[in-house]
Order: C-alpha cells, then structure tokens, then sequence
C-alpha cells in the first residue's frame, strides 16, 4: 500500500497548518514531488533537549505509520507546556545509528506499522505551539481513514453479492434464500450511512474547519464499526471460501479491524464527540 496516510493526511496537513513558513518552504515541496515518504508522530513519550541552538530527540514510540519506510519523522513532544513539533531526517538518523527502525507483526498485513527508537537524533524546532496543527492532521488523517473504510466497505459489499448469485445450494443461488437477503440488505444500509458520514466529513474539512473535529469523530467512530461489521458479515456469506487465502474476502476483514484501531478505536472518537457535544465534560 501507497504511504498516503502518513505522508499526506498526517504530516502534510500538520506541516501546512503549521505557522512555520520555512519550514513548509523547506519540507512540503519533497511531499509534494512524491520524493518523501513522511510520517508522524505523537511523541508523548519523547524526549527534546537543546543544546547551543541544537535539538536532539530521545525515546521510543511504537505503532508509527509507515514508520519503516520514513525519510522524513515529525514528532509533536511535550516541550515547555507546549507541543512542540520536530522534523527529523529520518533516512540519517538511521544510517548513523541514531535511529533503530523496525516493522511490526500485524494482524493487517497491507499496513506496515513501525518501532521507532531515538538516540540523540538531532531534530530541527518547527516554530510556534503545534498542538492545533497536529490535532488538524489527526482530524483530516481520521477522515481520510473513514473514506478508506468505507471503500474498503463497498467492495467487501460487491463481491459478497456477486458471490450470493452464483454460489448455489439445494439447486438454487444462495442469494435467493430471504436470511441471505436480509443480510446483504443490512450491509447496504451500514455503506450508504457510512458514505453520509464521509461525504458530510469531508465538506466539513473543506469548507468549515471549525466543525471538523466532531465531524471527523462520528464519520471514524461510526466508519470503523460499519466496515467491520460488513467485513464480518461477508466472510459468513462467503462461508469456507471466505477464510482461505485464495480469496480476498480475508485481507478486507483484517483491514477492517485494523482501520478500527488505527487513530483511535470507536469508543474514544465517540467519548470526544459527547464531549465536544457538552453531553459529559470535556
């Protein structure tokens, strides 16, 4: 898989609502050429030092997207009751043996996750209190992801119906029996509510940002259950079929449960919705 979500929604967005102007000079036109693979990170557990003008990074952090494969690391570290945001020239860090990079075992084998371990990596300060660019790109890298979900929804949709008319059993399609029926109508339901949520998401990230972050919350809360919910329900269709290896029926359902995960699971995105929504205390 493409690293669009790491590289565009994640540290694409946090650089462009960053207030640094050189540092969007310096970086973004790499990202935009296609010639850096970029990530970022939320480095609660990192560690910054300045040193004569000099910042260095320490720590680990695990679970990083596209970690792996990074030139570029941007880490959003707790600095001076500030978030305070580090580009890092990952590729070098690593080659001096500042940074240790390795892949993690998944139960989605599409998305390669990362540990990252930091030495006294030597980072550049991107200017300013990054709290609301990195929540930003958080916010648009959840949309991005519930679009991705509900992809990822409509196709296990389409394929489970197309198998429903042609597999037969007791001389008639499978498709035809009504507990069929009522399951791949259920499924549609669950992809039409989840592309609601997408579409309304998206306008809102475009066009009033203010109201992004309860949008991005419903459409990744409720994008995650609908597309592991249509996952499931396509692998029982699909019945044996549905878990073997020859059939693509099982690399959608680990994404699903894995896309859950990813940004947050439901539950949190639903807890910030009721708090931003002044239903319990923020």
């Amino acid at each position: 898989m493409l690293p669009y979500l790491a590289t565009v929604a994640l540290a694409a967005t946090a650089l462009s609502a960053c207030g640094d102007g050189g540092a969007r000079r310096d970086l973004l036109p790499g990202i935009a050429s296609g010639e850096t693979i970029a990530t970022l990170v939320d480095g609660a557990s990192l560690t910054a030092r300045e040193e004569g003008g000099a910042w260095t990074l320490s720590g680990a952090e695990t679970y990083v997207l596209d970690g792996h494969v990074a030139g570029l690391v941007l880490a959003a570290v707790p600095y001076g009751g500030e978030t305070a945001l580090f580009a890092v020239d990952a590729d070098a860090a690593a080659e001096s043996g500042a940074l240790a990079r390795t892949v993690l075992p998944t139960v989605d084998q599409t998305r390669r996750l990362a540990r990252l371990v930091l030495t006294d990596v030597p980072a550049r300060r991107i200017a300013g209190d990054a709290a609301d660019a990195v929540q930003r790109a958080y916010d648009v890298a959840a949309v991005a992801l519930a679009a991705e979900q509900l992809g990822g929804a409509q196709r296990t949709l389409d394929m489970t119906v197309e198998y429903a008319k042609v597999r037969r059993q007791f001389g008639r399609p499978i498709g035809s029996f009504q507990a069929v029926k009522h399951r791949c109508a259920d499924m549609f339901v669950q992809v039409e509510s989840a592309r609601s949520a997408v579409l309304n998401a998206a306008a809102v990230a475009d066009e009033a940002p203010g109201e992004l972050p309860a949008a991005a919350a419903l459409a990744k809360a409720y994008c995650s259950d609908a597309y592991a919910g249509v996952a499931g329900e396509g692998i029982q269709i699909h019945g044996g079929i549905g878990f073997t290896w020859e059939h693509d029926a099982h690399l959608y359902f680990k994404r699903a449960h894995g896309s859950r995960q990813l940004f947050g699971a439901p539950d949190v995105h639903r807890e910030r919705l009721a708090a931003l929504a002044g239903i319990v205390p923020a």
